[in-house]
């Protein structure tokens, strides 16, 4: 079995940014993506859901000039003015050929 190092780019944000940030990412090179709903407290302080809305996850498995242009996208359109954060892992999967 053959495993392919990659970067897995996890966003959580807004809800009202799904559809935004999935045409971003997508625009950036994903080839996929999985959206769960999330739940937490921040520097922002706790989020009420029935106000503000929900969180969501947007997880993406990409090659690492991928997730860099994203977290750079990120950095310049939505870190100034949304409640969003973003980070990267390290992972090997199997199939790579699908996420690049």
């Amino acid at each position: 079995m053959d495993l392919v190092p990659l970067k897995l780019v996890t966003i959580v944000a807004e809800s009202l940014l799904e559809k935004r940030l999935v045409e971003e990412v997508k625009r950036l090179g994903a080839k996929g993506y999985t959206i769960t709903p999330a739940r937490g407290e921040g520097s922002r302080g706790l989020r009420s859901v029935d106000w503000e809305g929900q969180n969501i996850r947007l997880e993406t498995i990409v090659s690492e000039e991928v997730a860099l242009r994203i977290l750079q996208r990120l950095q310049e359109e939505y870190f100034p003015h949304y409640a969003v954060i973003a980070y990267v892992e390290n992972v090997w999967v199997v199939r790579g050929e699908k996420y690049v």
